[in-house]
């Protein structure tokens, strides 16, 4: 189906204003109007043009790519459409924002696997724990906690249901004693995590008979950086609290001793989330189907 060139006028606006309804305010139409407009455009083209949410709208690369041609002369618009829609092979830059704590997903194998089978996909991974609209921060997807993913979001699984887990090494616990009740570790050397240097310490979180209850202990060390509270820990300096898949090797070792188990209620665990799933970018498509193939294999 060739897109029709009249719907140009309400692409162009949306693009400037980055918003639908100033959109619809500066053509004189209902904000209904602009967003049937753009969805005909995107359904004549076939691809997405615009990543929207219930906060913000902005241009996907090939909305980018489609504005900076229909700017030139009307002479070049044909070409520019043609090029748009024929293009539907994976490419360009693919940003994602990932929790650090993630730690299957930044581990190395599914994003190397990826880059093998899409070489003209450039991936850009923000590792960053503060929470954010992704679109308005120009993300074209994010890896985090599924209790914490925005309602308005596609969420694809990473992982399966994950569980808290409370380690210490057992030299550690030769001179310390290990906590029978989670309230002991306020009595312990612990070693804890923020998520930025303005926020307070993550309260621990337990259940008890089937009730919720969070331990506000006082870390002697306190970082944002896993890898350096697991380092730590690892050297003997203290009890520290983190996803189990961070620590599963050290506890198949033995270097890691976990402690409170029957504390810890497994929750909903990492998920790849993205704004919309109609006219999908090839990039996306393709990042979402190796996630779920990913899924199958013994690698997360």
């Amino acid at each position: 189906m060739k897109p029709d060139l009249n719907l140009l006028p309400i692409f162009l606006a949306v693009a400037q204003e980055h918003n639908f309804r100033a959109a619809a305010d500066r053509l004189g139409v209902t904000r209904s109007a602009v967003s049937q407009g753009i969805r005909r455009l995107e359904d004549g083209i076939g691809t997405a043009l615009f990543l929207r949410t219930t906060r913000s709208v902005r241009l996907t690369q090939a909305g980018e790519d489609f504005l900076e041609t229909v700017s030139r002369p009307l002479s070049e618009i044909d070409l520019a459409l043609e090029g748009v829609a024929a293009d539907k092979a994976p490419r360009g830059l693919l940003k994602i924002a990932a929790t650090s704590i993630a730690e299957g997903f930044l581990s190395g194998p599914l994003l190397a696997a990826f880059a093998m089978a899409y070489p003209d996909v450039t991936i850009d991974i923000t590792v960053t724990d503060a929470e954010f609209d992704i679109v308005a921060a120009g993300f074209d997807a994010g890896v985090r906690l599924g209790e914490v993913i925005e309602q308005d979001m596609i969420a694809i699984p990473l992982t399966g249901d994950q569980c808290e887990m409370v380690v210490a090494t057992p030299a550690y616990l030769a001179r310390h004693g290990a906590p029978v009740h989670p309230r002991d570790l306020v009595n312990h050397r612990c070693i804890g995590w923020r998520p930025a240097p303005n926020v307070a310490p993550h309260r621990w979180e337990f259940e008890e008979n089937g009730t919720p209850f969070d331990v506000a202990v006082e870390p002697q060390i306190t970082t944002n950086d896993l890898r350096l509270m697991l380092r730590t820990a690892l050297a003997g300096g203290g009890i520290t609290f983190a996803p189990e898949e961070t620590f599963r090797p050290f506890l198949e070792s033995g270097e890691l001793v976990p402690l409170l188990a029957e504390y810890l209620p497994p929750f909903p665990g990492f998920f790849l989330y993205f704004p919309q799933r109609r006219n999908m970018a090839p990039k996306m498509r393709a990042l979402v189907e190796h996630v779920r193939q990913w899924r199958q294999t013994p690698a997360l």
